[in-house]
């Protein structure tokens, strides 16, 4: 009898044991499930307050893409170093400036808003009217390659030239000093 009893009290205590863990368990659940059931209501709020995507959105990205697609073009690929040289120099002998390449450095890699562009850099001396060379300076700036970038431009009086010499501003002759650079296509974009 005495085994009877103290069977019989270990089977009670180990249902009370399973009882409470399994009990445990589910008020868990329960307190989980309140959570996500309050999460999941605020994330179907938040969705209404959405607007639908606007109906012309797939004619809006192709004309976005199609925009993206021009620019990259604007960028010249990598050019021939010889070829812009000659190009630069060709439009100084169109606009009467004499100009010389001084310095120029081979192809190198710019960083810029982490896009990597392959930059040519090239410095000029170049000489002649104060008209004749911002003719030159506005044909540069504006003219092919379009990613011609004047980094550097110094002009001075040219040194022997006194101001008595001269009838107009626009007539003095002048030095100038300029470092050039030229962007081609973004590498990404090859």
């Amino acid at each position: 009898m005495k085994f009877r009893k103290l069977l019989v009290f270990i089977l009670v205590v180990a249902l009370l044991a399973v009882y409470y863990i399994y009990g445990t368990d589910y008020r868990k659940g329960r307190y989980d499930n309140t959570a996500l059931a309050s999460q999941l209501a605020g994330a179907t709020q938040q969705l209404a307050q959405l607007s639908p995507p606007p109906a012309d959105l797939a004619q809006r990205q192709a004309a976005a893409s199609a925009n993206l697609d021009m620019e990259k073009s604007v960028f010249p690929a990598q050019l021939n170093s010889t070829q812009i040289i000659n190009v630069i120099l060709k439009l100084a002998e169109a606009t009467g400036v004499k100009a010389i390449p001084m310095i120029t450095q081979p192809w190198t890699t710019v960083s810029v808003h982490q896009t990597d562009y392959p930059v040519f850099r090239l410095n000029i001396a170049a000489n002649g009217t104060y008209a004749q060379l911002a003719d030159f300076i506005n044909q540069l700036e504006n003219g092919e390659p379009g990613t011609l970038v004047i980094e550097d431009l110094k002009v001075v009086r040219t040194i022997g030239v006194s101001s008595n010499e001269t009838e107009a501003g626009d007539t003095l002759p002048v030095d100038a000093a300029l470092s050039i650079a030229i962007y081609g296509r973004p590498l990404f974009a090859e």
